[in-house]
């Protein structure tokens, strides 16, 4: 392809992407597609020859969107969210066109020095400590990740990377029964084994209890283990949980034991003094992970992991053949010796670009738009009497259920939730996700679209509501 016609391409691609970012709301938000609908239209065999771009942007259109779920709907209300904003596309169009390798300063010194900086920006405009380093990983999951590994290779006085598991104690992680899966997951990854993580109990309202995280603690002391790593979660994805930092803090300075944040959603709201709360006993932590690509308008990926020791992190993974050395070394920060993988994009440009097209004052009336969007969404759950909330208000996400009058026994209820979530995401104008609180279903309505409005919320709960009634006259 010539220049000229990249151009002429390109021009016509933006054009489709302005359509498609104005336009976006007239979509179903989920896709309403078979399994196997979109593989039946790719031809099972690759073509001998190229083709024309403008066939296949047609084909884009007529065989790829119908299978495309609209994470940048405003009445996506599913999961957390993944938002965007026009000058992070722009500015992973660059990221794209430049194709730059990221992986030492040599590479690419700009992406070095502007994910140093741009961090900083993040540490200061959400209220984090001095004395905190960060970069940029893919996700809160490889975030956790390096965290586990660290307080591994720091409590076994980094033996682990050199003689295995195997020569080592048995080393336990800490985290409440509401944490995200991805510590479990890494749990695993990195040889502890799913046996030696401890799920702990939660209070009233699902924050993880310092007092039963003690006993395990001094029981698995007591048994010989070592405990190794806390994990606290500041907005745990079912209902949103906020762990007691403070006191999960002492606890870990007690015993010698590394205390790793994940905050992947709620530590945008830290862009809001009024919800610094949440930080209280944030000193402790060694290491604190959020992503802007949550709910802070960058494209996914894009995690802000703070450490407190950089050189730790960099001594657990630092792997250094002879044709990655560079007479810079020493001198620079090398991020590759900063996460597992040794590749890395120019990640920083697109939060470069949403800081500055924002401000930490845009921002942050985003954010407190779709809290206040949540809270008034609450009250027309409360004024509805065929609907409860099941869990407190986090934020921007709510968890109700649908529970008409007469209707009593558990495994009814839970089926008949069921039965609404099934509808409500195929009739494709909202979409939402399923949860089980207490042992039972439940709904997350998550509020987080970069243009959600009170309209798209109005809408979204007047879907449920007819939905609901149209289950009722079958009861």
């Amino acid at each position: 392809m010539s220049p000229e016609d990249f151009r002429r391409h390109a021009h016509d691609l933006v054009d489709w992407m302005a359509d498609y970012m104005e336009a976006v709301e007239e979509y179903p938000v989920r896709a309403q597609t078979a399994p196997g609908e979109i593989a039946s239209k790719l031809p099972e065999t690759p073509p001998e020859a190229g083709e024309p771009m403008e066939r296949i942007f047609e084909d884009f259109k007529s065989d790829v969107m119908p299978g495309i779920t609209h994470w940048q709907h405003p009445r996506f209300f599913a999961y957390f969210p993944a938002n965007s904003s026009p000058p992070s596309v722009l500015a992973e169009m660059l990221t794209a066109t430049l194709g730059a390798q990221c992986m030492l300063w040599q590479t690419s010194p700009a992406a070095t020095e502007m994910e140093t900086r741009v961090l900083d920006w993040l540490r200061q405009m959400t209220g984090l400590p001095q004395g905190l380093t960060g970069v940029i990983q893919d996700s809160a999951s490889g975030a956790i990740l390096c965290a586990l590994l660290t307080a591994r290779e720091k409590v076994t006085s980094w033996k682990a990377n050199e003689q295995g598991l195997g020569k080592q104690p048995v080393l336990t992680v800490y985290t409440s029964n509401q944490t995200h899966s991805a510590t479990e997951k890494n749990v695993k990854i990195i040889g502890l084994g799913r046996e030696n993580l401890r799920l702990i109990d939660v209070d009233d309202n699902f924050a993880l209890r310092p007092d039963v995280l003690e006993e395990r603690i001094l029981a698995d002391k007591a048994a010989g283990c070592i405990p190794t790593c806390v994990v606290a979660s500041i907005g745990a994805t079912g209902v949103g949980a906020v762990d007691p930092l403070r006191a999960i803090g002492e606890i870990c300075e007690r015993h010698g034991i590394f205390l790793h944040v994940d905050a992947a959603w709620a530590g945008t709201a830290w862009l809001l003094p009024e919800q610094r709360w949440m930080l209280d006993g944030i000193e402790y932590a060694d290491s604190i992970v959020f992503n802007p690509h949550k709910w802070m308008l960058t494209n996914f990926d894009c995690s802000a992991h703070f450490v407190r020791d950089p050189d730790a992190l960099i001594r657990t993974l630092s792997i250094l053949p002879e044709f990655l050395k560079s007479r810079e070394q020493g001198a620079v920060i090398d991020y590759r010796d900063w996460s597992v993988p040794l590749g890395r994009r120019f990640r920083a440009l697109k939060l470069w670009m949403v800081i500055r097209s924002y401000g930490a004052e845009g921002l942050g009336k985003i954010i407190r738009k779709h809290i206040d969007l949540a809270a008034e969404l609450e009250e027309w759950i409360e004024g509805e009497p065929d609907f409860e909330i099941v869990a407190p208000r986090s934020l921007a996400l709510i968890n109700f259920r649908y529970h008409p009058a007469g209707v009593h026994e558990p495994e009814v209820l839970d089926r008949l939730n069921a039965a609404l979530l099934e509808r409500i995401n195929d009739d494709g104008r909202i979409y939402l996700t399923q949860n089980k609180v207490r042992g039972r279903a439940a709904i997350r309505f998550s509020i987080g679209q970069t243009n959600t409005e009170q309209r798209h919320v109005r809408e979204g709960w007047d879907v449920v509501t007819e939905i609901a009634r149209s289950l009722k006259t079958g009861l």
